[in-house]
This record gives structure tokens, C-alpha cells and sequence, in this order.
């Protein structure tokens, strides 16, 4: 029998942050909790902590001299990723909300790692074209809007380099992607989303410069390495 993920309680993520090294500090804590009480229903597009854990970490694994984030928000994941910088590196945060960042740069400021940080304001698939071809990255974050994801996907990859990282969120869609496309064309809330993620996903999973994992962290994230 395969054995399927269990279902994270609050009490589980709780003992699993009580697991995690380094555990959120005040810095991010203060943050977590600024987003969820000034954005109510749009907080939700802020990672978990047990996530930004695993992107700290992944970070230092990887060691990028580039990295770059497709989507900042308030900040969190930027601040996880830059954390896990080695020293020089770089990362690239692509956002299109003034007001939203408004808040982020407080905290990487905050956090001192805002000098580790170049923000873009634009929108991202400009911004991606718009590198140099020989740019080199080394490791990326996928979470903006959904259907520009396969847009970003190729951007990215075609600049990185073998054991290059990419990771993608929200590949499970809220669960949406294992419905059928008959009913996701019959609408209804996060049917969009949904059949954006669906092609998205088939693309990366065809794609073979990259091997991929599809882990059941959050709303899904697909960890993609350049071969």
C-alpha cells in the first residue's frame, strides 16, 4: 500500500516547528503576524513557516551566487531565501505591488539582509527577459500569478546552470488540479488558477533538462534541479 501524507494539524506544525533549526525568530514571527492581520484573505499567499525552514536551508545547500523570487509579496520568502545566501550572493525579488513590498523592505531591513536584496518593480516577465542571456541562476522561486508560471519557467531555466534549482508553489492548486478539466470549465472559484497550474505542471514534468519532485508541502512545491 503507498502511503499517503497525513494531514497537518495545527498541533502537528506546531511540533514540527518545535523540530526545526533555526526555528522563526521575532523577525519573522512579527511579519507572519503584520500580513495576517493587515491583508486578511490575501495573507494566505504568504508561505508557512515549516516552508521558509526548508528554503533557508535549501539555499545554503545550493549556495547561489544569483537567485532570484517571482512574486515577493510581504516578504517572508525573500527574507528566508536571503538568510540562506553565502556571502556575496545576490537575491533578485520580483514584485509588482508597491504596497505590499512596502512592508517587506521594513523587515528585510530589519532582519539585515535588505543589502542582499535588489527588488524589481515591474512586471517579473520583463524583468526576466530583459537579463543577459549568460546570466547565471542558481536557484529560484516561482509564486506569483499562476498563469505566467511556464512564461517565468523558461526564462529561468534556459539561464541556469547544471545543478541549478527552481522551485514552483501552489502546484497542487488547492487540490483543484486533480479534478477534471470537464469541471474545471465549468468555472467556479480557483478554476482559472487551477488550469493554469494543470499546464504549468504537465510542461515541467515533460521538460528534460530538469529532474523534478512534487512534494506535498503547503499548497505543492515542485523542486526542479537542472541537469
Amino acid at each position: 500500500m503507498t502511503r499517503t501524507t497525513v494531514t497537518m494539524t495545527p498541533d502537528l506544525q506546531a511540533y514540527v516547528l518545535e523540530h526545526n533549526r533555526p526555528r522563526p525568530d521575532d523577525v519573522l514571527r512579527d511579519l507572519a503576524e503584520e500580513t495576517a492581520r493587515a491583508q486578511g484573505a490575501q495573507a494566505q499567499m504568504q508561505i508557512g513557516p515549516e516552508q521558509g525552514a526548508f528554503m533557508t536551508l535549501l539555499t545554503r545547500v545550493v549556495a547561489p551566487r544569483l537567485a532570484v523570487e517571482v512574486g515577493t509579496f510581504t516578504g517572508y520568502s525573500a527574507l528566508c531565501i536571503a538568510r540562506g545566501l553565502p556571502e556575496g550572493g545576490r537575491l533578485l525579488a520580483l514584485d509588482v505591488s508597491e504596497e505590499y513590498t512596502a512592508v517587506a523592505r521594513r523587515y528585510w531591513q530589519r532582519a539585515g539582509v535588505d543589502d542582499r536584496i535588489d527588488l524589481r518593480i515591474a512586471p517579473a516577465i520583463e524583468t526576466l527577459r530583459a537579463l543577459p542571456r549568460d546570466a547565471q541562476i542558481d536557484l529560484a522561486f516561482l509564486d506569483a500569478d499562476k498563469s505566467g508560471y511556464i512564461g517565468y519557467w523558461e526564462e529561468i531555466v534556459g539561464r541556469m546552470p547544471p545543478g541549478g534549482v527552481v522551485l514552483a508553489d501552489n502546484v497542487f492548486a488547492g487540490g483543484l488540479v486533480v479534478e477534471s478539466d470537464a469541471d474545471l470549465d465549468e468555472g467556479g472559484e480557483g478554476s482559472g488558477m487551477a488550469e493554469s497550474i494543470k499546464a504549468f505542471n504537465a510542461h515541467a514534468a515533460a521538460d528534460d533538462r530538469v529532474e523534478i519532485a512534487m512534494l506535498p508541502i503547503g499548497d505543492g512545491l515542485t523542486v526542479a534541479r537542472r541537469v
